[in-house]
C-alpha cells in the first residue's frame, strides 16, 4: 500500500484557506474520530493524512467544500506524481483517498459542521481487482441439502451458520457448544482472543443431532475423522468441496469462502459492520467492511 510521504516540501496549489496548522488539527480529530470507531492503527495513521492532504491543497474549510473541490482534487490525483518513485498513484491508492473524504465528510455532517455531504453525489470508478465470490442464500441451501450425514452438516454450521476461522474450527471441542444459552465459545481466536457466538436454531439443531450421534466428550474435539481424531482443517476444506460437487454449485467453495458468506449476507441481512465485526472476530472495522460490497442476498438461518 502506498503511503503519503510528508517531508514538509510538497507544493500546494493554494496559499489561502485553514493553512497547514489548522488543517492538522482537523485531521487529528477525525483520527480520534477513527479510533473510537475501532479503526485499525494504519487506518488512524494514513486517512487523516489524506485528508489533510486534501484540505491543504484545496485551501477551502470543510463546510465551504463543494462537489466541484473533490472533483478538482480527484483529477489532480490522477496526475499527480507518486512521491517516492517515478510515475504516477495507482488506482488503489487515489480511491483511498477518495475513501479518506467519503469518511471524513460523513463524519462533518454528522458533527453538524457542514450542511451537505460534498462527496454524496459523486460516484469515482473503482480499481480493477478480483470481486470476491461467495455463495449465495439459494446456494448455501443447495450445500445444505447435498449433506448425507450429520457430520458434513455440522461442518456447514460451523463455517457458514457461525463464521467460525479454519484454525477456529480445528481447536473447537465438544464442550464449547453451549445450548441452553446458544452460544458457541471461541476459546482462542485470531491474536489469543476468545468469543462467543450466537447460534441460529437451525445450526443448534444439526450440531445437537452430531453430537447425540457421537460418543464425544466435552473436552474432546467437535468434527472428528473417521478414525476419532479431531478432522484437520485440509480434511474439512475436502469434504465442503465434495458438497458442491454434489450441489452442483460452480465456483470454489472453501471453509474461508463460507465465512465470507455469512458476513456478506449477515450485513446485507441489515446487521451493521460493527455487530458483523463482533460476530466474526475482527480486530478492527476496516477487516469486516471489505465485505459489504459483495452480493444482495437476506441472511438465510442455515
Amino acid at each position: 500500500m502506498e503511503q503519503p510521504k510528508d517531508n514538509g516540501t510538497e507544493h500546494h496549489d493554494r496559499d489561502h484557506g485553514p493553512g497547514r496548522e489548522a488543517a492538522a488539527g482537523t485531521a487529528g480529530d477525525f483520527a480520534e474520530h477513527l479510533k473510537r470507531l475501532g479503526y485499525g492503527p494504519g487506518s488512524i495513521r494514513i486517512l487523516p493524512r489524506l485528508v489533510m492532504e486534501f484540505l491543504e491543497r484545496s485551501g477551502k474549510m470543510p463546510a465551504e467544500t463543494g462537489p466541484r473541490d473533490i472533483m478538482d482534487h480527484y483529477l489532480h490525483l490522477q496526475e499527480r506524481p507518486h512521491r517516492r518513485r517515478p510515475g504516477g498513484l495507482s488506482g488503489a491508492y487515489i480511491a483511498q483517498h477518495t475513501y479518506a473524504l467519503r469518511l471524513f465528510f460523513a463524519w462533518q455532517l454528522q458533527q453538524g459542521r457542514t450542511d451537505t455531504d460534498p462527496t454524496g453525489g459523486l460516484d469515482f470508478p473503482r480499481p480493477d481487482r478480483t470481486e470476491r465470490k461467495v455463495p449465495t442464500r439459494e446456494e448455501v441451501r443447495q450445500l445444505h441439502g447435498a449433506a448425507e450425514d450429520h457430520r458434513e452438516r455440522a461442518v456447514l454450521a460451523i463455517f457458514y451458520g457461525c463464521g467460525l476461522r479454519r484454525s477456529e474450527g480445528e481447536r473447537l471441542r465438544t464442550g464449547d457448544i453451549h445450548f441452553a444459552t446458544g452460544l458457541l465459545h471461541v476459546r482462542e481466536g485470531k491474536g489469543g482472543k476468545r468469543r462467543a457466538v450466537p447460534m441460529g436454531r437451525n445450526v443448534a439443531e444439526d450440531l445437537r443431532a452430531y453430537i447425540s450421534g457421537t460418543a464425544a466428550t466435552g473436552e474432546g474435539p467437535l468434527i472428528r475423522g473417521r478414525d476419532g481424531n479431531g478432522m484437520k482443517g485440509g480434511s474439512m476444506n475436502r469434504l465442503v468441496k465434495g458438497l458442491a460437487q454434489r450441489s452442483g454449485i460452480k465456483g470454489d467453495i472453501t471453509l474461508h469462502v463460507l465465512r465470507h458468506a455469512i458476513a456478506t449476507h449477515l450485513l446485507e441481512g441489515g446487521l451493521s459492520v460493527e455487530h458483523v465485526r463482533d460476530f466474526l472476530g475482527h480486530a478492527h472495522l476496516e477487516s469486516t467492511q471489505i465485505y459489504t460490497h459483495i452480493g444482495r442476498d437476506m441472511l438465510w438461518d442455515l
